[in-house]
This record gives structure tokens, sequence and C-alpha cells, in this order.
């Protein structure tokens, strides 16, 4: 079973990504700031981050910036969540080593489209 990482400030957004995650299989850990996130990544690498914008201590993109560094921090396929639509924004976060981003709202069927078009995901025929 692939391992994913939810990073969200938000208590609710992590609650609802994770059941969206373990419906299509995915064993899942929460984190709700940059320590806790790399702390976790420390433990067990996860195969996919969803990276929320705001964290608290550390900002996505220095978040981003550290897991790339960090042993085993190349692997993870980190997707960026944000409510943010300004390019600058997106662009800098996958300069900072984010694979991919949606954009918040999203629900089960954006996750998983965008998750199959990487090969991380089935989408159901």
């Amino acid at each position: 079973m692939k391992h994913c990482l939810v990073v969200d400030d938000s208590r609710a957004i992590r609650k609802v990504v994770c059941r969206i995650l373990q419906a299509l299989h995915f064993e899942t850990d929460e984190a709700d700031s940059s320590d806790t996130a790399l702390s976790v990544c420390r433990n067990q690498m996860p195969e996919l981050i969803l990276l929320g914008l705001n964290m608290v201590n550390m900002n996505s993109i220095e978040f981003l910036k550290t897991l790339r560094r960090e042993q085993g921090g190349e692997r993870p396929f980190v997707v960026f969540c944000t409510t943010e639509n300004d390019v600058g924004s997106i662009s800098e976060a996958l300069n900072a080593g984010a694979n991919e981003y949606i954009m918040k709202p999203f629900d089960r069927s954006v996750i998983e489209a965008k998750l199959a078009e990487v090969g991380l995901a089935q989408v159901p025929q």
C-alpha cells in the first residue's frame, strides 16, 4: 500500500483528504505543521505528499526545499494544494520541488484524476 502524508493547517481539510486517499488505497499520515511533516518524513518517507500552502513554523516553500535536501527527500511525489491562482505562487512551489499542484476546493475526482495522470492511482473504468 502506498503511503501519503497530508500536510495542511486545517484539521478538516486533512481529515477529508485522508478519507479520499484511504478510499484510493493509500495509507495516510497527517501533519499540521512543517516540523511534524519533516518528522514523519524522517521516520518513514512517503511516496506522496499533499502539501497545503499555509503551515506553522515554516512556509510550504521552505518545507519543500528542506524536504528535498533530506535523505530520500527526492523520492516523494509532492502535490501542492492551494487556493491561490497566482501563477507566481504556483511557479515558486514547482521551482522549490513540488511536482504538481491542484486548486482548492477539490474533491475525490480531482485528486483521483491528478494521481492517475502521474501513475499513482487508477481511475475506475
